[in-house]
């Protein structure tokens, strides 16, 4: 029988409750009890400040507990919280009319969900209906979600064990700058012809029912990587031949984090499909599929169905209008240009004191740093990364690894758009501090 106590439990309680009754969903749990969040930091049970260098999941793009958010949800579940499917109400019209005005033609129509798995699986799903086909192609290292259609679309990690995915799902290979596998002369990366190479697999592979193709503008858990110039027009080129439809999945580059509205804007290409999410809600439970009215008109007319729980909510639709006014009032896209900037030249000085970090990636507030043991045959190890984060979190920052094959460590960093430049000096006075103790005990 469940009992409740006003009195908390002891850490090593705390421990033992959760090794007991909770799954374990990916890795291990950060061995600290967060209590609170404000800001930048975090705060735990114990009365430790953590530096949050990866705004919890790369969502906070405001902080944590940003007071005009606060406002929205407190005014939201006292007046206008959740509502049945099929009911509007006027934060979400508003919401979906607002997207529309810091997007390109033709993207104008909003399908407003809960996450990034769930907005990539309705727009599989709307790509699917509108083109009559069900092939969908995605970078081999891309992460877009753990339901079914985006988990198939997933190749980052997570595909083992689970017997078939969804049939007809296909990988193309990275463009990864450091780590080139086609080659021109002078060893820089060919991406032209790694993009035709990838393509004549496809069409070899492909039963002629290619729908659409997902990828992210910059791979996240793919090791922050951001194609060359000219890949995306190239790519689009590609799908306009074969009568796909570009999705981009902007969880975590959009609504400002780049240092523009949206990462897509740098190649001047504008996709048939775009998908938002975490930076959305900034940290609340918020996502949207925008595409344009003819897509949203043929969809309807064969009968689109993604009703859900929480479609269309007025509480985190509410949240999302407050998110834009605050990007908007205070310039976040020039704020994240800007820190940026400051970010990237700290890391730049980091580099040049420890000879570990091979390569400095990423664009605005999305920042990777690639670990190696030797920068000439860039050879990894799979005991630094980890090292180094541990030791980050030990001296009060917490900012997180990714660790795959045939790559480095890669330290992902997304601060808040909100943070000072004292704030991102700390941090990297501490990875500064974490990298040359990590180093020590190789």
């Amino acid at each position: 029988m469940a009992t409740s106590t006003t009195a908390l439990p002891s850490t090593e309680t705390f421990w033992a409750d959760a090794e007991r009754y909770l799954v374990r969903y990916g890795g291990e749990f950060t061995r600290e009890i967060i209590d609170r969040a404000a800001g930048s930091f975090v705060y735990t049970a114990d009365g430790r400040k953590i530096l949050d260098f990866t705004s919890g999941q790369m969502s906070s793009i405001l902080g944590h507990s940003h007071p005009e958010i606060v406002a929205t949800v407190q005014r939201g579940v006292a007046t206008l919280d959740h509502l049945f499917s099929g009911m509007l109400s006027r934060p979400v019209v508003d919401l979906a009319r607002r997207l529309a005005d810091t997007l390109p033609a033709p993207l104008e129509k909003t399908l407003l969900l809960t996450t990034g798995a769930e907005s990539n699986e309705a727009a599989i799903r709307m790509a699917k209906l509108v083109t009559g086909r069900h092939e969908i192609v995605s970078f081999a290292r891309s992460w877009h979600g753990m339901t079914q259609a985006a988990a198939s679309a997933t190749y980052s990690t997570g595909r083992k064990g689970y017997g078939p995915s969804a049939p007809g799902n296909f990988a193309i290979p990275v463009p990864n700058a450091y780590r080139p596998d086609f080659t021109t002369a002078d060893g820089s990366l060919d991406w032209r012809r790694q993009l035709d190479f990838a393509f004549e697999l496809i069409d070899a592979q492909s039963t002629g029912s290619l729908a659409a193709c997902l990828v992210e503008p910059i791979l996240s858990s793919g090791g922050i990587i951001e194609p060359p110039v000219g890949y995306f027009t190239a790519l689009h080129e590609k799908c306009r031949e074969r009568g796909m439809l570009l999705i981009l999945d902007e969880a975590q580059t959009g609504l400002c984090r780049t240092g523009t509205w949206y990462a897509f804007e740098r190649d001047g290409v504008v996709p048939d499909i775009l998908t938002l999410s975490k930076t959305l809600g900034a940290g609340l439970p918020l996502a949207a599929v925008v595409t344009s009215a003819e897509i949203e008109q043929e969809a309807h007319e064969r009968g689109f169905l993604f009703f859900t729980t929480h479609v269309a909510d007025p509480l985190v639709a509410a949240v999302g209008n407050t998110v834009l006014d605050i990007l908007i009032g205070d310039k976040l896209d020039e704020r994240a240009r800007s820190l940026g900037a400051f970010l990237r030249q700290g890391l730049v000085d980091i580099a040049e004191r420890h000879a570990v970090v091979g390569d400095i990636r990423g664009r605005g507030m999305l920042a990777g740093l690639e670990l190696v043991v030797d920068r000439e045959t860039k050879r990894s190890s799979n005991e630094l990364g980890p090292r180094v984060t541990r030791r980050c979190l030990e001296l009060g920052l917490h900012t997180n690894i990714v660790q795959l094959p045939g790559m480095g460590g890669v330290l992902r960093m997304a601060p808040p758009l909100t943070a000072t430049e004292d704030e991102l000096s700390l941090g990297l006075t501490i990875l500064d501090q974490a990298i040359g103790d990590a180093c020590a005990t190789l």
